[in-house]
């Protein structure tokens, strides 16, 4: 493979994958005005329907706007010798390999995200505040940003930067001890990131003593589940959007209920909603998710093994001096049908297990609490009530809700 085919090739799958999205997102934009179900009729009202409607035309809308932006950047970076100038820059600095990749990508990462800030910015400040959802403040959404690149430099960074390590050091051998490191860190994450991680940007404060931790100890004793940390965040400073997520495994599992969440449910629905997430960790889709991810990581690792020593994947990007960071690039692009591949697959797979963490829940507590829950929070997100059945197909990592109701009730 020469590097001219390569960046055709690259060019393809960048326009192809933009296209693909684009036809996606149209036909599930003809599905926003269909009837609602009988089922969900009862969950939004007109002027709530009405409301969700526009909701999702909004986003369409804008969605189309900064898609077709970000092509149109990603295209004239590859074209006009984008990667080559940063290259170029890197190396006036320095000529260490590792530090050379750090700065490469960091300049790339940071320069996209300030680039598509005005993006996030009109998203959370002019649609989100239209619909009555953003809490954020403008001064907690740029230090999110600050805190997320501080995140990516000191986490990403140092991963990156041992890779490279293994690379000089093993060679072609190197994604062994990628994949150890990757698989070590994933596991530590798992466990510590609720613990870790969340306190950045949330607080969590134990559940308070009370009927609600009541009933929540109560369930989690009849069905096994030793339950020691209960926590609520504070999802409201940001969003009314409403959440709940069980995290870690062992003695670091948690179940953490978001306050927006307990505003909006009834005790008896945010149990129903405990008992779905215990269902995932009964059902061990945790670990399953975990073996996998670290299985699709190695198998990636491997590939790219086989081409990171080739000096056309660097030059395919218009990178004349080649190195393991603009053959990563090019590897990346190259890769992404795959990943696409590998990714509607782990979104048939998650579908599958919430259902059956939605049917733990209708087994060990009651099917009509947890439907009542999902319409609420549908209600409260003015969620797609008719999606399209191949943008669920390829995008959704949930059923929709129409499907969950219907396997409630069967």
């Amino acid at each position: 493979m020469n590097s001219t085919f390569l960046f055709y090739a690259i060019i393809t799958i960048i326009v192809l994958e933009f296209l693909l999205e684009t036809v996606l997102d149209y036909l599930n934009s003809r599905k926003f005005m269909d009837p609602v179900p009988k089922e969900l009729e009862d969950v939004f009202d007109n002027e709530e329907y009405i409301k969700s409607q526009a909701y999702k035309k909004d986003n369409y809308k804008f969605g189309i706007l900064s898609s077709s932006f970000s092509i149109v950047l990603t295209l004239s970076f590859l074209v006009f010798g984008g990667f080559e100038w940063i290259d170029l820059f890197v190396r006036e600095i320095t000529v260490n390999p590792i530090l050379m990749a750090l700065l490469f990508f960091g300049i790339i990462l940071i320069g996209s995200d300030l680039i598509t800030t005005p993006f996030s910015y009109y998203q959370t400040f002019v649609i989100e505040e239209k619909y009555g959802f953003n809490k954020s403040s403008r001064k907690l959404f740029f230090m999110d940003k600050i805190k997320g690149w501080l995140m990516m430099a000191i986490l990403g960074g140092g991963i990156l930067a041992l890779v490279i390590w293994f690379y000089q050091w093993a060679g072609s051998s190197f994604w062994i001890y990628a994949l150890a490191l990757i698989a070590v860190f994933t596991i530590f994450m798992n466990l510590f990131y609720s613990r870790l991680i969340v306190p950045m940007f949330n607080k969590q404060t134990p559940l308070e003593d009370g009927s609600l931790k009541h009933k929540i100890e109560n369930y989690a004793r009849q069905v096994g589940f030793r339950l020691q940390n209960i926590f609520v965040i504070d999802g409201s400073k940001r969003t009314t959007k409403a959440n709940a997520y069980f995290a870690g495994f062992g003695k670091e599992k948690r179940v953490t209920l978001y306050d927006t969440l307990i505003q909006e449910l009834e005790e008896e629905e945010i149990v129903a909603v405990l008992a779905h997430e215990v269902g995932h960790y009964k059902r061990h889709h945790i670990i399953i998710n975990l073996l996998i991810s670290i299985l699709l990581t190695g198998v990636t690792l491997f590939i790219l093994s086989l081409f990171i020593n080739n000096p056309e994947f660097s030059y395919a990007i218009g990178v004349t001096q080649p190195s393991f960071h603009a053959a990563l690039i090019c590897f990346g692009i190259l890769y992404s049908p795959i990943s696409e591949i590998t990714g509607l697959v782990m979104n048939i797979l998650s579908r599958k297990f919430e259902f059956e963490a939605d049917d733990y829940a209708k087994e060990t507590f009651e099917a009509l609490p947890l439907i009542n829950s999902l319409k609420k929070l549908s209600k409260n997100s003015l969620s797609n009530l008719t999606p399209h059945p191949a943008y669920v197909f390829l995008h959704y990592s949930h059923p929709p809700l129409i499907d969950r109701i219907r396997n409630l009730k069967a």
